[in-house]
């Protein structure tokens, strides 16, 4: 189970960094369906969290992997639970416990839209926030309180993977190529020893 819950976290947030070859959206073959793609891709639904609008399914799946993330991270700082991340999240936690949800909904976007753009999401998905290096550096992001270990960013792997489980994402193949992701990302936000 930790494997799956490591692996799929992985796969989710790594997948900016690694580009999957996509095709066509009448070809079927799994061997050929960018992440994305394989979390729904292009296909419009009603969005459950704006009434009246559509989203992309593969963009409705990672923004509901990371918003579960985020919560389940929040309530364990909030409950101070052992190991936390109360240090990593110290700016946005205290925003939050205050009422003010402003940041958490940017990091939602900003991590969605990470995941959209560098997985296969169409071109209406794109990042612009800061590069993996000084958006987990305290000294360029201030909504970071320390830098991470790999201990660190095992546990997030692990709340990843929770999130993962919870939003019906348990295909092996998919948790692999997610785990493939977050590890080409570690490099980067990996900054203490």
């Amino acid at each position: 189970m930790k494997n799956i819950s490591k692996l799929a976290l992985s796969a989710l947030l790594i997948g900016s960094m690694v580009f999957v070859t996509s095709c066509s959206d009448d070809d079927d073959s799994p061997k050929m369906k960018s992440l994305y793609q394989k979390l729904g891709g292009t296909t419009k639904v009603a969005d459950p969290n704006n009434p009246g609008q559509m989203i992309e399914m593969g963009r409705l799946s990672y923004r509901s992997v990371v918003d579960t993330t985020i919560t389940l991270i929040v309530g364990d700082i909030v409950a101070a639970a052992p190991g936390n991340f109360g240090a990593h999240f110290a700016p946005i936690v205290g925003e939050v416990t205050s009422g003010n949800t402003t940041n958490v909904a940017v990091l939602s976007k900003n991590l969605t839209d990470f995941f959209s753009a560098n997985t296969g999401g169409s071109a209406t998905n794109t990042y612009s926030g800061l590069n993996m290096v000084d958006a987990h550096n305290p000294a360029t992001n201030p909504r970071m309180g320390v830098k991470s270990t790999n201990a660190d960013y095992d546990k997030f792997i692990g709340y990843v993977g929770t999130a993962a489980g919870k939003n019906g994402v348990t295909d092996p193949v998919i948790i692999n190529e997610v785990v493939a992701v977050l590890e080409s990302i570690r490099t980067p936000i990996v900054q203490a020893p």
